[in-house]
């Protein structure tokens, strides 16, 4: 046995050797990362020098450069992120954000997820093709076109939303003044512009299940539910904790166009509804206020949000050790 072993080992160890150390196909598959690579380093890696900015008074020398004056400013060190803290906008910010984000994570797990496993038991090819169509297109629309969208039904003198009150003779309603409905609008907005392209991935790895499992399931007497419950979403369980530790990974932060666009530039009667970390550091940027303290903002995002997909994926780590990602 010892000498079929060693025999073995032998004949991996000359495989090892005789295997060129780069191949062709390391060329090809070199060269179809390259772009990503080369993006990755321009718009990833090298901004991370500007991590500096959080910690510096950073001031404008005329005359120089941005090293120049980044090197010739002065230390803060964590006066920005103080002003962060103490901030009267604080809470206000970080309740937006984490509280649409929760919302946002949950259903957008479960109803893709529905429509998915609905949209797999349809028999007609043609017709689970267009739906998908139909679910994913909202996807590649701008903010800024769906804004104005938004806009035309909501519009108070010619919205369609005030044109079909008045038919039915309700008081229109000044929807851009009236907070309490923007908590409601801003979810629905987010599922249907998101919904479409979280389907289509949960509705891939469906796909891939093997069909044996259905054919005898069938057999056995299985039904639709029950085909459901213990072939399809514990085949999917995967995919389903991967993207939900995604998810949780981006918790502090916020889609701009969302609360920016859609709202028409956050009016004051929305600021309290609509108002995230991302709106603050934006308006901050117009204002007057030091580019040290937007920066810092943003590096604690940053910072918040590396520990919050770091905790969630021990989290899943701790439950299920083959779905972490890390």
């Amino acid at each position: 046995m010892k000498k079929l072993k060693n025999d073995k080992k032998d004949m991996v160890n000359k495989k090892v050797k005789t295997r060129k150390k780069w191949t062709k196909d390391d060329t090809e598959l070199t060269l179809l990362a390259l772009p990503t690579i080369v993006w990755y380093i321009l718009f990833c890696f090298l901004p991370m020098f500007g991590i500096v900015i959080a910690f510096k008074n950073y001031k404008i020398f005329p005359g120089h450069g941005f090293i120049y004056n980044l090197i010739q400013s002065q230390w803060a060190g964590l006066d920005n992120f103080n002003f962060l803290i103490k901030s009267n906008v604080l809470l206000l910010l970080l309740r937006n954000t984490i509280g649409y984000n929760i919302i946002f994570i949950i259903l957008g797990i479960v109803i893709p997820v529905t429509l998915a496993i609905m949209i797999s038991l349809i028999y007609s090819k043609r017709k689970s093709k267009v739906y998908q169509t139909l679910m994913f297109f909202p996807h590649f629309m701008s903010w800024v076109v769906v804004s104005y969208f938004v806009y035309a039904f909501l519009s108070i003198d010619k919205g369609m939303v005030n044109s079909i009150l008045k038919t039915f003779g309700k008081d229109i309603i000044q929807w851009y003044m009236e907070p309490k409905y923007w908590p409601f609008i801003l979810v629905f907005m987010q599922l249907w512009k998101t919904i479409g392209y979280s389907t289509v991935v949960y509705l891939a790895s469906i796909t891939g299940i093997d069909s044996a499992l259905y054919e005898a399931a069938v057999i056995d007497g299985a039904t639709k539910w029950q085909q459901v419950k213990y072939i399809t979403l514990p085949s999917i369980k995967t995919i389903v904790i991967m993207m939900f530790i995604l998810n949780v990974g981006k918790i502090f932060y916020s889609d701009f166009g969302l609360f920016f666009q859609v709202t028409r530039e956050i009016p004051s009667s929305l600021y309290n509804v609509a108002s995230t970390i991302d709106t603050y550091i934006y308006k901050a940027l117009q204002s007057s206020a030091p580019i040290g303290m937007t920066a810092a903002a943003t590096f604690f995002q940053s910072v918040a949000c590396c520990l919050t997909i770091l905790l969630a994926n021990w989290i899943v780590r701790k439950i299920d050790n083959d779905s972490a990602i890390i």
